[in-house]
């Protein structure tokens, strides 16, 4: 039996999935990160990753291990780090919400296009910049995305990393290569480093090193192919494959993610394109959702009171709702105040507004993406905390006027189980 394994490193905790050539989970395993390493000390991170990557292989049974022919790795986006030739670490990994390189956005503005990704403090790009100029004493380093170098502890290949993490380093998706700008810009600075080779998510890199094959019993036709983000392996996990298929994550915030066969970018709303394959991975994020929910209920009382709610009524309360001010799409204006006003003495009432609003703001971002050029949605999978509430779904079915359905799977792991096994991406 040919069995692939996903392995997702989220925020707190790792997740491992083996599935089958059916796409049927077979094993499953997880652990989290010690309470707060993200936020202590950092030059302990890569140690932690390597443990945990290691101990949830470990507890695969052997008897599944040995029949995994395909292994694949998500991380966090523009989660980066500096290594030397051997795949040491070179200072501090920075995370994915790292805003330390804060000084370098308007340097890196005067060399990128206007309005480009990576004129972001978080972006892969100013990280780098960073790292360069606090860690780049050696002569000869890469630059490794956390899939990237977690791929390498199994394959022992350094500098290879996927379209999907490089994106936010500045690699052009579009046209497959490294744009001219940036590496004149590197150039400029004198950087020595290593820029990764960019694959196709889920293309084959090598078999797995011997070393790691022998201590898990994994079989000599062991392969490990480029991973690929969390939120794109997410994604895959829901099923949707052809273009107006999206999936929207009702988590803390709301973000949809919507195949289309068009590229569409608008940075000044969070837009942006990832590939996948042939299509375009075209997604935006409000932030309205969860968080702004649990403000002011319980779990408890979301699940009571959204029984009190008949969903084909609309509510005719109009709210924004948001924690504070400031949202970029589908309503770009930073200064935008939330608008929960007024509030019913009726806390079944309260809450059908609030499900009402974030509907339409759905329904609003959608029908953005169509106006930039998107392929037009006909069916919506949905993930997160919010995908449990069928008076909620029942709402955003009524505003959105397509299919709304829980999606089967939403784990990343998974998704990235079934990159590892279908290969969904084209090689460039």
């Amino acid at each position: 039996m040919t069995l692939a394994l996903g392995i997702d490193f989220g925020t707190s905790g790792v997740r491992a999935v083996v599935i089958n050539s059916q796409l049927e989970i077979v094993a499953e395993a997880d652990l989290s990160f010690p309470a707060n390493i993200n936020s202590t000390d950092l030059s302990r991170l890569p140690l932690v990753w390597q443990q945990s990557l290691f101990a949830v292989l470990e507890k695969i049974s052997k008897l599944i291990r040995q029949q995994v022919t395909r292994i694949a790795i998500d991380g966090t986006s523009s989660t980066v780090m500096l290594c030397d030739r051997q795949g040491s670490i070179l200072g501090i990994p920075l995370l994915y919400n790292d805003d330390r390189a804060q000084e370098l956005v308007k340097q890196i503005s005067l060399k990128a296009p206007a309005n480009h990704l990576v004129i972001s403090a978080t972006s892969s790009l100013s990280k780098l910049l960073w790292l360069h100029a606090n860690y780049g004493n050696s002569p000869d380093y890469y630059l490794l995305h956390q899939a990237d170098w977690l791929g390498f502890l199994l394959h022992q290949q350094l500098g290879l990393s996927d379209y999907h993490n490089a994106l936010k380093l500045g690699y052009d998706v579009v046209n497959l290569r490294y744009p001219q700008w940036l590496l004149d810009y590197l150039a400029e600075l004198k950087f020595t480093g290593h820029l990764p080779q960019v694959l196709a998510p889920g293309q084959v890199v090598g078999n797995i090193c011997q070393e790691v094959l022998d201590r898990f019993h994994l079989p000599p036709e062991c392969q490990v192919c480029a991973g690929t983000t969390d939120s794109i392996a997410a994604f895959l996990a829901s099923g949707a494959k052809t273009p107006g298929e999206a999936v929207t994550s009702l988590g803390s915030t709301l973000v949809i993610k919507l195949l289309s066969t068009n590229f569409v970018e608008d940075v000044g709303y969070g837009i942006y394109s990832h590939r996948l394959g042939d299509l375009w991975l075209v997604g935006g994020a409000s932030n309205t959702g969860g968080a702004v929910l649990r403000h002011y209920f319980s779990d408890r009382e979301l699940t009571l009171l959204s029984q009190e709610i008949n969903p084909g009524i609309p509510s005719q309360l109009d709210y924004y709702p948001l924690l504070k001010p400031g949202d970029r799409f589908p309503t770009n204006d930073p200064q935008l105040l939330p608008r929960i006003s007024p509030i019913p003495a009726q806390q079944a009432e309260f809450l059908h507004g609030l499900l009402e609003s974030m509907a339409c703001i759905e329904a609003q971002g959608y029908q953005l993406l169509r106006e930039l050029g998107a392929t037009p949605v006909h069916q919506i999978y949905t993930a997160g905390g919010g995908a449990h509430n069928p008076t909620w779904t029942a709402i955003r079915h009524r505003r959105l006027q397509v299919p709304v359905t829980k999606s089967r799977h939403t784990a990343a792991a998974y998704g990235t189980a079934k990159l590892a096994l279908e290969s969904f991406s084209t090689k460039p």
